[in-house]
Order: structure tokens, then sequence, then C-alpha cells
């Protein structure tokens, strides 16, 4: 396969060894701009599934084997249809053409099972944004949090910025901006944390316009990819 299909806001190539999304500047969700290209190696999913839209559409949908993806793994099933990253909405009338790919995909899938590691590469680095009460930042080593004096507790500011490398990460805990919060979380080694990510110098919490999904789960998943490559034997 190496052909490609267009839908709303990217493009699909069907090619030898996997699926390679491309999305459309000014067209694609802000998350799949965030993400940009990526390729998706069929062995990397478990399924594919071809669906009618509320709008008349169809929608083409691959679906990641679990602990294949990063950015689903650290989404976590929290993020919304409309934001799905493997999701291209179609025309009715290429529902047939759509058909004929989802089924040479379906075709190219082995094992559909849990994966041991992570096949799909994770956002690029560097990666930084701003939540509420603070800036993190990461740049392929270390998670840096830079405190806000406006937003951040006593608790964090008093304690100072903070740097972790990633040799010191265990896990990355994501919580969607929702109803004016969320968070980012670190689990650090050794480190109990406090139940409250605003007391907890390992955390960023997000507030209205800081921490978009846009901005911090691509932030999230890079760390991720990072702590699984260096955990690996």
């Amino acid at each position: 396969m190496s052909d490609v299909l267009k839908g709303r806001g990217c493009a699909w190539e069907f090619e030898d060894g996997g699926l390679r999304i491309t999305p459309e500047p000014g067209k694609a969700s802000k998350l799949s701009m965030e993400l940009g290209e990526r390729f998706v190696p069929y062995d990397a999913l478990a399924d594919v599934v071809l669906a009618p839209d509320a709008r008349g559409r169809v929608v083409l949908r691959v679906v990641p084997r679990q602990g294949a993806d990063p950015v689903t793994s650290a989404a976590a099933g929290q993020l919304q249809d409309s934001l799905d990253p493997y999701r291209l909405v179609l025309p009715a009338a290429k529902e047939t053409l759509a058909d004929h790919y989802a089924e040479k995909m379906r075709a190219a899938l082995s094992e559909r099972g849990p994966a041991e590691r992570f096949l799909i590469a994770g956002p690029s680095v560097p990666r930084a944004f701003k939540a509420w009460d603070g800036e993190a930042a990461f740049d392929g080593q270390a998670v840096t949090f830079t405190w806000f004096l406006s937003g951040a507790s006593p608790a964090k500011y008093t304690a100072g910025d903070r740097r972790y490398p990633v040799t010191e990460i265990e896990d990355v805990e994501w919580h969607a901006l929702e109803d004016a919060s969320g968070s980012l979380r670190l689990h650090i080694r050794g480190h109990q944390a406090p139940s409250d990510p605003n007391k907890d110098p390992a955390s960023v919490v997000f507030g209205i316009g800081h921490g978009a999904t846009h901005h911090s789960l691509p932030f999230a998943a890079a760390v991720l990819a990072a702590v699984q490559a260096t955990s690996a034997p």
C-alpha cells in the first residue's frame, strides 16, 4: 500500500509497513498540529474501525494496541472524539474507498494484544508549556518546573524550582483541563507525593488558559516515552 486518503484536517498515507498521518496546517486540530506528522506501524494497531458520523459523514479510525502509543497511554481515555489523532473524518461519498483501506489495514494487523513497549514514536522534544502555577520544560533529559509567584502554592514556591532527570521519573500522570482544573504529575522514584497536586513539587496544575490539552498532553507523552526508553533493558 502506498496511497493517500484525505479527510478533514489531515491526510493518511498507507505505506507497506504502516500508516503515515500528516496534519493539514490551518485545518487540523491543535493537538494534531502539535503532534505533527506521525508514522504508525501496523503492528502497533489493535483494530481499524469504519463508522457513520452524526452529520452524514463517515469516520475511519485506527486503535493503537494498549501500551503501544505514548500519546494514548498518557491520555488514559480522557480524549474527546474530536481530539482523537487517530480519526479521519470523510464525506459519505468516500465510504467505499475508506472501507477498502480499512480492509487493507486489517489484513496487515498481527498481534492485537497489549504491547510490551511503545511502538509509535513519542512527540518531539524539547517541549515547554505554561501551567497555572509554573512553567514546565523538557529537554529530553530532565523535566524542569519553574514556579510562578502569582499561582504556585506556598509549599511549592518555598520549596523552589525543581529539576527531575528522566532517570528519576517512574511514571507520568496527566489529567485533562476540565472545569478549570487538571494537572500533570511526575511519579518520582522514592518520593511519597502529597494527594493534592497543588502541594506536590513534582506536579503542575492547570487552569483557564493554562495547560490546554494540545500543549500539556504531548509534553506528558514525550516524557513518558523518554522514561520508557531510559528504563528499557
